[in-house]
C-alpha cells in the first residue's frame, strides 16, 4: 500500500491511493482540486496516467477540493464516490457529467482492493467526510478540512499506520496577517480548519505504536510554515522534526509505502 500527493492548500488539493493485489492494482483519487490538465501533468509526477484511477473520493464541496472533480471523471469515465450533501452542492449540468455513486459517513466501502472507511467530520460544508484507508493489513488515516478534533475522529484515527494531518495555520500569524476578521473567525473556528497546535494535541491523543508516516497538509501559504507546523507535530510525536513530511501547494509529495 502506498501513498501520493499531487498538492495540498488553498489552491487546490488531491491526493493518490494505491493498493497492490497479485496482478490487480486499485488507485483512487481523493478529491481534485486542479483543472484536468494539471490534474494529468501532476499525476505524471507519480508515474501515472488518469487511466490509472480506478475511482474519485470526494471530501466536500469546497471548489479546492472538488473543482475538478467531474470534468476529470468525465473525460476518463470514473466513478466518483461523494456524500448526498456534497452532491447536492453540485450543479445540475456537473452532476451529469459522471457516474455517482452516494456514500454515508457511517458505511465503509470496498473500492477494488481499497477499504474506505469514511467518517464524519465537523467543517462548514453541507456534509463533509475524511477517510481512513485499508488493505487490510494497514491502513492510512486522512484528516485535513477539520475545525476541531471530535472523539469519533480520534477512534477513527487512533493505531493508523500513516496519517495525512491538517496542520492549516499558525494562530499567531492568523491574527497578525491581513485577513479580514470574520474570514479568521471562520478559519480558526469549530468548523474551520485545525491550526497547529490543535493538530498537535490530536496527535498527542493518539495510538502511535504503528505510525511509519506523518505528513503535515493543507498549510496556508499566508498563515503557517512548513517549520511551525513540524515543530508543533515533532513535539507531540517525540520524533525529529526533519522526519515529518510536508503535503506542499505545488509539489505535494512522492510516493510514500506503508510496509
Amino acid at each position: 500500500m502506498r501513498f501520493g500527493c499531487l498538492g495540498s492548500g488553498s489552491r487546490g488539493n488531491a491526493l493518490v491511493v494505491e493498493v497492490a493485489e497479485g496482478p490487480h492494482t486499485t488507485r483512487v483519487l481523493v478529491d481534485c482540486g486542479f483543472a484536468s490538465r494539471e490534474t494529468a501533468a501532476r499525476l505524471a509526477r507519480l508515474g501515472l496516467t488518469p487511466r490509472d484511477i480506478s475511482a474519485v473520493l470526494v471530501t466536500h464541496e469546497h471548489s479546492d477540493h472538488l473543482g475538478g472533480v467531474f470534468r476529470f471523471a468525465a473525460r476518463h469515465d470514473v466513478r466518483v464516490f461523494l456524500t448526498h450533501g456534497t452532491l447536492s452542492c453540485v450543479e445540475a449540468g456537473a452532476r451529469r457529467l459522471a457516474s455517482v455513486e452516494i456514500i454515508d459517513s457511517h458505511q465503509s466501502l470496498q473500492i477494488g482492493g481499497i477499504e474506505v472507511h469514511p467518517f464524519a467530520v465537523p467543517h462548514d460544508a453541507r456534509e463533509p467526510v475524511q477517510f481512513v484507508f485499508s488493505d487490510g493489513a494497514r491502513r492510512l488515516g486522512l484528516l485535513t478540512d477539520t475545525g476541531h478534533a471530535t472523539a469519533h475522529v480520534e477512534r477513527m484515527l487512533s493505531g493508523v499506520d500513516a496519517l495525512i494531518l491538517e496542520c492549516n495555520h499558525d494562530l499567531e500569524m492568523l491574527a497578525s496577517g491581513n485577513y479580514p476578521v470574520p474570514l479568521r473567525r471562520r478559519i480558526s473556528g469549530a468548523y474551520g480548519h485545525l491550526d497547529n497546535g490543535a493538530a498537535a494535541r490530536l496527535l498527542s491523543a493518539l495510538d502511535r505504536s504503528r505510525l511509519q508516516h506523518l505528513v503535515a497538509a493543507h498549510l496556508s501559504q499566508q498563515n503557517n510554515t512548513a517549520e511551525k507546523a513540524r515543530e508543533a507535530l515533532a513535539q507531540a510525536a517525540g520524533c525529529e522534526a526533519e522526519w515529518i513530511s510536508i503535503a506542499d501547494q505545488d509539489a505535494g509529495f512522492d510516493w510514500r509505502e506503508i510496509r
